[in-house]
């Protein structure tokens, strides 16, 4: 789901260290291993235009596919199945997941906290089961994900906040572990498949806070092909 197209021996894991290669077969770790859940206000997501004013039912699992050195999430993020053979957190079936949002006037189920691509099958089928019950979907994400991905969840989620680490390529390569231009697709593929897309850009001091920055902006701000 990921962006790295990881090629896996026997018995290793992704980058991610939650998906593991077992006797030819891609298995997941990350389903239903839930390590943090909170009720949240959607503006804390951040998403300051999509259904304001209300709370979203947010959950993670371990595991990201960015090794950031400045994540906040780290604890939980950076623990992974190849890490700790006993993760953190607690077993919750996705009709569980959805019974909670609901129970507790939420009107959105948020995957965040962690990248949800790590749990993106967890996150396919809360979002099947959630939308059925009137729930809306969104995904709080890096944007390090192939285009199949976001095709394959389009009709179920409804938008995403898309973390842009930096306008430049050697922040992506040197700090997060992962190209530029990969993120900058996905932002154009959730736009040509109507999924509200809001972006945040941490500032960070002497990272990507420089005068090279703001001349490279427009590069995602006036998308190629958009």
């Amino acid at each position: 789901m990921g962006n790295h197209h990881c090629r896996i021996a026997d018995t290793e894991f992704e980058i991610c260290g939650m998906r593991q290669n077992q006797a030819g077969k891609l298995y997941t770790h990350a389903y239903g291993e839930v390590i943090a859940a909170n009720i949240d206000p959607i503006e804390k997501k951040p998403l300051y235009h999509f259904l304001p004013g209300t709370t979203s039912f947010s959950i993670a699992t371990p595991g990201c596919n960015f090794h950031c050195d400045f994540c906040q999430n780290w604890q939980i993020s950076q623990t992974s199945k190849r890490k700790d053979q006993r993760l953190p957190g607690d077993k919750l079936l996705p009709e569980e997941v959805v019974r909670q949002a609901k129970a507790n006037g939420c009107r959105s189920t948020s995957y965040t906290y962690t990248e949800p691509t790590i749990f993106f099958e967890y996150a396919y089928d809360i979002s099947k089961l959630g939308k059925k019950e009137g729930l809306f979907n969104v995904f709080v994400t890096n944007g390090y994900m192939t285009m199949e991905a976001i095709e394959t969840i389009a009709p179920f989620l409804d938008a995403c906040d898309v973390d842009l680490k930096s306008f430049r390529e050697d922040f992506y390569k040197n700090i997060c572990h992962g190209h530029l231009e990969a993120v900058l697709e996905s932002i154009r593929c959730m736009k040509r498949l109507n999924i509200w897309a809001e972006l945040t850009n941490l500032v960070i001091p002497e990272l990507n806070d420089g005068d090279d920055e703001e001349s490279t902006q427009a590069y995602i701000l006036v998308p190629r092909g958009v």
